[in-house]
């Protein structure tokens, strides 16, 4: 066994690794990243962001070409299977996994491949494929080994028919109905990847609303959509049995119903990677949901180590890991412009997608906010209408008096990057945070984001009349 040594040692390659590793070569750092896949980029390269959201674009491609009377007139639909989609996303991967590797190569940080094991607050043993073994010793470890999706013991998840949102990729065949048991994030973008390919979907929600953690008015235009495109979404159900034969999966629901289906998309609920790292060596405990808990310097309960990303479960963003990656290698180095990242855009990737951020109607009232409103509907904005995705608007919420802006919510085409121009206006200071922001700025025309102009308007005018 060698022993090497570094100045920080990150466990997992994912955007919270990434982040930390970049950052902190950057400062001087001798950095060493361990991998335990034989590929960096983590589980948001090879099976979840990328992937799932390269799916999405090419299965939109299509709906949007058979949906466009103008393409109609010359050309008959096209339909494409699942297996087609997932080669267009091997490729993404592909692509996106040299690039990450080449940062490490560029930078000259260490990777190491293989399992990694902490021995003792300053050393992590790492486990080669071939089984040969490495001792890294550092004065800051940083886990950064993400999530995987929940497993319930009751489940058979080895049958061909069932699937989680790692396995999902491995589907061979485009069903004809799915089950999607779980109405989050994944469970509704991929609801509406699977719905829009034509497949009957069964969408189980646990809860009694989708995302209930967006604005109401939003959460139903989502439902609204879903619907149209012939989801069928049942709330407040839960799963009683599944049962599964060599064709179909059927699942019993506590309320008496009982669904069967081609396959089934387990969607509910993930749970941090934390199981081979050997926490109660240097006795950090991993709470019940298997999220390591930590400090608002992302230290853990051993203070020279510390967790970012998803292993240490909110807001279980790919771009809320990188900057948490970041911040934590800012810190390490003593650099006080470090932040504890709290105000993060949330991006959704159904069909149409949604980005929030700040406070919901619903919070507003609660707190006996005085707030006023505004919106912008798609429908009547050029680009949109040039485009064909007149589906959605923007809706900003500011403070009647102080005219602050306190959110700002999006559901539609491109609504992922249209928020960040609010983002950056409500991160400002003084007057800049002012809904009149959008009312002095010139947008290009015809463009999406001059609904913030339009939504800015009109919520003034409630004002003022």
């Amino acid at each position: 066994m060698s022993v090497i040594k570094f100045d920080i040692v990150i466990i997992g390659t994912g955007p919270a690794g990434e982040g930390a590793a970049m950052h902190a070569v950057k400062d001087g750092k001798k950095v060493a990243v361990i991998e335990f896949k034989p590929q960096v980029g983590g589980n948001c390269t090879h099976l979840g962001t990328i992937p799932s959201k390269t799916l999405r674009h090419c299965v939109k491609q299509t709906l949007d070409f058979n949906l466009n009377p103008f393409f109609r007139n010359i050309s008959d639909p096209k339909w494409i299977n699942y297996s087609q989609i997932l080669k267009q996303a091997e490729y993404v991967v592909q692509k996106q996994s040299l690039l990450r590797f080449n940062y490490y190569s560029s930078n000259r940080i260490k990777v190491f491949f293989g399992e990694a094991q902490i021995v003792d607050k300053h050393s992590v043993k790492v486990t080669a494929p071939k089984g040969n073994t490495d001792q890294l010793i550092a004065d800051k470890i940083i886990i950064a080994t993400g999530a995987k999706p929940y497993r319930p013991a009751d489940i058979n998840f080895s049958h061909k028919n069932i699937f989680d949102s790692d396995t999902i990729l491995t589907m061979d065949k485009t069903p004809r109905r799915m089950i999607i048991y779980g109405a989050g994030v994944v469970g509704c973008e991929y609801a509406s990847i699977f719905s829009a390919l034509g497949i009957k979907v069964d969408l189980i929600n646990t809860r009694n609303r989708l995302l209930s953690f967006l604005d109401m008015e939003i959460s139903d235009a989502l439902s609204y959509q879903l619907r149209k495109g012939n989801v069928i979404i049942r709330h407040n159900e839960t799963y009683e049995q599944v049962i599964t034969d060599d064709k179909s999966v059927t699942i019993k629901l506590k309320s008496g119903k009982s669904i069967t289906a081609d396959v089934l998309l387990w969607a509910n609920g993930r749970t941090g990677n934390h199981d081979r790292l050997n926490l109660s060596s240097v006795g950090i405990k991993a709470d019940k949901r298997g999220y390591i808990p930590v400090n608002k310097h992302y230290q853990t309960s051993c203070s020279n180590i510390y967790a970012v990303g998803d292993i240490i479960g909110w807001p279980s963003l790919a771009s809320a890991a990188n900057a948490q990656g970041r911040s934590v290698a800012a810190y390490i180095n003593g650099n006080k412009n470090w932040l504890y990242v709290s105000e993060i855009p949330t991006g959704i990737y159904t069909i149409p997608e949604i980005s929030s951020l700040g406070y919901t109607e619903e919070q507003l009232t609660q707190e006996a906010v005085p707030y006023e409103v505004g919106k912008a509907f798609f429908s009547n904005i050029a680009r949109a209408q040039i485009t064909g995705e007149v589906v959605g608007m923007l809706k900003i919420l500011f403070h009647r008096e102080t005219l602050k802006i306190l959110g700002i919510h999006c559901f539609g085409d491109q609504a992922s990057e249209i928020i960040h121009i609010g983002h950056i206006a409500m991160s400002a200071t003084g007057k800049s945070n002012n809904i009149n922001c959008f009312i002095s700025t010139t947008f290009n025309y015809p463009t999406m984001a001059e609904a913030y102009r339009i939504a800015a308007l009109d919520g003034l005018n409630r004002i003022n009349n």
